[in-house]
């Protein structure tokens, strides 16, 4: 993306709701913010932000706590200072409990700071739940890279998974999640992924030689009006052309020109204008009327964006804030923010199939790297697991086979629950106790290999029945 000269930004503090920025004083209790290699069952409040960190022990069962180059830390905040890195398997996941149905702002960071030593710039693959979210390409051993994601998650918990794509260790630095009102960033279809967020006022980024800044010490309100509530620090500050008469212009251009998108536009007039004097300007979007005439409210917050998905002419966005006749002063604005659609239309694995197979995997202890969505995607179902996926309906767990595992104690009864399973292979472990009349209800059953254990008593004679006339292929020798 391209903004005039400006540079990026990453929310004044990495505590940010989009613009919606976190103060000192506001209620922590819906956050998760993971501070991702820190000890386990270890906090900390970052003094920059006022945000409480926690370790991401509890939330994922494999990687390795690492430190960055202390040469690095400098003034970063701590969050970055520690990261998980994945030398083995080649997804390994987070899981992470939040409220089904809320919408939420999703960010992972990650900052390499050369913590391996080797100064090897890695490359791999970030995925949520089932749906490929990005390629995490690490250019500068010194600069974060920053994935930001709107998405209304459909269940009760969230997947983030590293996955390793042979260019390098996969590795994150924190994970942070805040609950957005539903009244803001809505979409027809989608989530969004944010592309760039500026803060154009910021001295850092009045850089643009047709501008200048302007701003103000006062507090700069958000009426209840306005959800989206950007933060003081951000609107007390404003970009407007040197020339009075000259339109306030800049141009976006997205890397993907078949994706569409959605900009927001803040404003408040910083400025306590005279009775002589005043400000109005339309919005101009690739040379046809977008919004205005518009009036900036002075010391008050006002957001312009469109309801519906703006698609690029050319590949390129061309805005221009041009002033109406009347108005005595030039255009200004104080903060823009844009995102892409981002359609994650991979379902996740059947949930009853899910909550079945999680149960299986801790009643056996299961070893193997049984990370993320059992099915989804289908390149990195769990070892093991077949499952089928017609397109349209969720993927269900057709084939499960824990041959030579190491499984101990009885058949478990969540197997019961895989009521779409056609085969199932227990052979060769140290199961013990009765074979279970639940096989029977499992009517799509057409292969059980029951062999080699220590199993005991007679078997089902349904089980019996189906292997006699052909429909399925018991074995249960040994």
């Amino acid at each position: 993306m391209v903004m005039g000269r400006f540079k990026h930004f990453i929310a004044e503090l990495l505590c940010g709701l989009a613009l919606i920025l976190l103060v000192h004083a506001q209620d922590q209790s819906d956050f998760v913010s993971l501070d991702c290699g820190f000890p386990e069952n270890s906090s900390y409040t970052e003094w920059k932000t006022g945000v409480g960190y926690i370790s991401d022990a509890g939330f994922i069962d494999s990687g390795i706590n690492r430190q960055i180059s202390t040469e690095f830390k400098g003034d970063l905040q701590q969050q970055l200072w520690s990261l998980r890195s994945f030398p083995e398997g080649i997804r390994n996941c987070y899981r992470i409990k939040i409220m089904q149905g809320t919408k939420y702002l999703i960010r992972a960071t990650f900052f390499y700071g050369n913590y391996d030593g080797e100064s090897k710039l890695p490359e791999f693959d970030v995925h949520l739940g089932a749906n490929m979210w990005g390629t995490i390409k690490i250019t500068n051993v010194s600069i974060s890279f920053v994935k930001e994601l709107i998405h209304v998650p459909s269940l009760n918990y969230i997947q983030l998974c590293l996955v390793n794509t042979q260019r390098g260790t996969p590795f994150i630095s924190a994970i942070e999640l805040r609950p957005l009102p539903n009244s803001t960033y809505v979409t027809t279809d989608g989530s969004l992924e944010r592309l760039w967020r500026v803060d154009v006022g910021s001295e850092s980024n009045i850089q643009y030689r047709e501008w200048t800044g302007l701003s103000s010490s006062l507090t700069i309100e958000s009426p209840s009006s306005n959800p989206y509530r950007p933060p003081s620090v951000v609107m007390s500050t404003a970009a407007t052309p040197i020339n009075d008469s000259a339109p306030l212009e800049f141009h976006l251009e997205p890397e993907d020109v078949t994706a569409k998108h959605y900009i927001y536009m803040h404003f408040a007039e910083v400025v306590k204008l005279k009775a002589n004097q005043s400000r109005s300007f339309n919005v101009i979007l690739n040379g046809k009327h977008w919004y205005g005439p518009y009036v900036p409210k002075y010391l008050w917050t006002t957001t312009l964006y469109s309801k519906d998905a703006l698609n690029s002419t050319g590949g390129q966005y061309f805005f221009s804030l041009v002033k109406t006749e009347n108005s005595t002063l030039p255009p200004i604005i104080n903060a823009i923010e844009a995102y892409s659609v981002k359609n994650l239309l991979q379902s996740e694995t059947d949930q009853e199939d899910v909550g079945a197979i999680t149960k299986i995997k801790s009643t056996y202890g299961v070893k193997r790297n049984w990370q993320g969505d059992p099915c989804a995607p289908q390149t990195y179902s769990w070892e093991g697991l077949n499952c089928s996926y017609d397109g349209y309906n969720a993927p269900r767990v057709i084939s499960l086979n824990l041959s030579s595992s190491g499984l101990t104690g009885k058949i478990s009864a969540d197997i019961s629950n895989l009521v779409m399973l056609q085969c199932l292979d227990l052979s060769n472990n140290s199961l013990t106790g009765l074979v279970p009349d639940f096989l029977s209800q499992l009517q799509y059953l057409t292969v059980l290999n029951l062999e080699r254990n220590q199993l005991s008593g007679s078997i089902p004679t349904e089980l019996l029945e189906r292997s006699k006339n052909g429909s399925l292929l018991l074995s249960v020798c040994s």
